[in-house]
């Protein structure tokens, strides 16, 4: 007889989501309930996101009150929006209950303004005086994301009794890893780490003891810089300040990663004209709407792309080869450019590009566009001698990629820095751009030589 062992693995977080959305299809809600006692919110929210409207219904009708704030803010605006649509005021109220005020002001800003306005109305004078002072920022800066839980001590009191005062509160807010310090008027001084309170002397001044080596947080800094600064120094908070050098909150590290993975998102989507927050299960003709005004742009450099071709038919129909060969030449022009364009756009979003080496960065680039032009020429001009026995129009080939590499080289850097100077988002518009540029310096290039040589 064969012994059988039963698997007793604990599931990872997708075999979970992926457990409930097969239930859930199956229609047992009682099943789905037990399975979501055991997930942590953001991993309901991966299985709201990765379900049809109609099942992501019967899902989120199963989600207990008490978490389905943390639920919504682990999914996308989209869904968000589709949820909230058949909540009461009642339902919104409870479900923002326990959510952080950095939380509560991404949710509330959310919201249609029919819904804010009656969720603001509905909360106390001090819940809403604390919200209003995080929405007063911009939602991508410091202040937007700061939380107002701050612990805060003064520095001329021993260790023992910010120790006595932290075992009278009787427990801390997440994430706190240091306490900061002020003086009597709320003005910054300092921090104190939470190791250097439960190592050091007890008799010691909290003046003795504090830490000055990170300048606090400007509220307007912006987010992409807070993201930053928490990767360069290994942060886990940080405090904000306003004009007058007050703390008025920190910034804690759950929301930096929100926001480095945001920007990701927003770097790979916005190159596809999506919206990283989009449904992917939104209505048909929604989606068709966002996407044609793309198409439509593309269709429009694929047209200009085109009416460069019609301008050298006489050409193309004495030597036929040139039409079997013209998509080289714009093909390996994008595929170059396209290299350098994400080089770029990475190395504007680290701050990695300014002004000082700018000039070195498209002299390197120019050089590899160039030599990799030389390279390629040269293979691709052998292949075309060999295979069709036509050497000039190998010659052609290669002094067509050449020139479409070293354009490619050169447009891939200066577009993102032009577009980024004029406010565009280079990740949105970048390629499209590029495309158009490559593909009709290439064709010009290729089908010129052609009708001045042959």
């Amino acid at each position: 007889m064969n012994d059988t062992h039963e698997d007793t693995r604990p599931q990872t977080e997708s075999e979970d989501r992926d457990e409930l959305t097969a239930i859930i299809g199956r229609g047992s809600s009682d099943a789905a309930s037990k399975i979501m006692q055991a997930m942590h919110p953001a991993e309901i929210g991966d299985a709201l996101e990765a379900l049809p409207p109609v099942r992501r219904r019967l899902l989120w009708d199963l989600v207990e009150s008490d978490i389905e704030g943390e639920v919504l803010m682990e999914v996308g605006d989209e869904v968000r929006e589709s949820l909230v649509a058949d909540m009461d005021l009642d339902a919104l109220r409870a479900a923002t209950e326990q959510l952080d005020t950095d939380d509560l002001a991404d949710f509330v800003q959310s919201l249609p303004d029919r819904l804010t306005t009656d969720l603001l109305s509905a909360m106390g004078r001090a819940d809403r005086a604390r919200l209003e002072q995080v929405m007063s920022y911009p939602e991508d800066s410091a202040g937007g994301l700061m939380n107002l839980d701050t612990i805060t001590v003064r520095g001329d009191v021993t260790l023992d009794t910010v120790l006595r005062y932290l075992r009278l509160r009787g427990e801390m807010p997440r994430h706190t890893d240091r306490l900061w310090v002020t003086d009597r008027y709320g003005h910054y001084r300092g921090e104190l780490p939470l190791r250097r309170l439960l190592t050091s002397q007890g008799d010691a001044l909290v003046s003795e003891t504090i830490k000055n080596e990170l300048d606090p947080f400007d509220a307007l800094m912006p987010a992409s810089d807070v993201a930053r600064s928490f990767e360069d120094y290994d942060l886990v908070s940080a405090p904000v300040v306003d004009d007058n050098g007050r703390l008025i909150g920190r910034v804690t590290i759950d929301d930096v990663v929100d926001v480095i993975r945001e920007e990701a998102e927003q770097s790979v989507m916005s190159m596809a004209g999506l919206n990283p927050e989009a449904d992917t299960f939104a209505p048909i003709l929604k989606s068709t709407r966002k996407r044609a005004v793309w198409l439509g742009v593309n269709l429009l450099t694929a047209l200009l792309a085109s009416w460069v071709i019609s301008q050298f038919d006489a050409t193309l129909e004495r030597v036929v080869l040139l039409a079997v060969l013209m998509s080289v030449v714009p093909s390996m022009g994008g595929i170059a450019g396209s290299q350098t364009l994400t080089l770029v756009i990475r190395s504007q979003a680290l701050g990695q590009i300014t002004r000082d080496n700018a000039r070195d960065l498209l002299l390197r680039e120019l050089a590899i566009g160039l030599l990799n032009g030389l390279l390629w020429a040269g293979i691709v001009s052998l292949l075309v001698w060999f295979w069709f026995g036509e050497a000039t129009i190998g010659l052609i080939l290669g002094v067509a990629l050449i020139v479409n590499l070293f354009t490619a080289a050169y447009a891939g850097l200066v577009l993102p820095l032009l577009m980024k100077r004029f406010g565009i988002d280079p990740a949105l518009a970048g390629g499209v751009a590029l495309t158009t540029v490559t593909d009709v310096v290439g064709l010009v290039t290729f089908l010129g030589l052609a009708t001045w040589l042959l």
